[in-house]
């Protein structure tokens, strides 16, 4: 059995090897969300692909979380207390995320299709550059 304090540095480590995977999954699964709406000509958010991201951030952060506590420091994982705590973190992280970049997704296109989709409308800031 291993010392109480050795536990619980254990634990701090894994929870912030897990907060970094969370942050790197939010930024991915919201940059793909961000993409398929514009696939897809949606104007609005897509509800089903914010449940379907947070699913898969949650994958993600209880398979790291799994594999640093059972596997490198061996010790117990309880299941549904995990994924509790693990939701808990990734809701207020993908909610900042989704609010940020619903904010500045005009900045990372180059144009947007407008209102009746035929006419494109190039964002001048991308024109900005091009002219330096």
């Amino acid at each position: 059995m291993k010392g109480e304090g050795l536990a619980k540095m254990d634990a701090v480590f894994t929870y912030i090897v897990t907060l970094i995977a969370i942050g790197i999954s939010v930024f991915i699964t919201l940059f793909f969300k961000l993409e398929l709406e514009r696939m897809f000509r949606e104007k609005t958010s897509v509800i089903p692909f914010h449940i379907c991201n947070v699913l898969i951030v949650l994958m993600v952060s209880f398979a790291f979380h799994a594999v640093f506590t059972i596997y490198i420091f061996e010790n117990e994982l309880n299941l549904l207390l995990q994924m509790l705590v693990n939701l808990f973190i990734i809701l207020p992280i993908y909610t900042v995320g989704n609010i940020l970049l619903e904010k500045n997704k005009f900045k990372f296109r180059k144009y947007r299709p407008a209102e009746d989709g035929k006419i494109l409308v190039i964002n001048e800031k991308f024109l900005q550059k091009k002219k330096r």
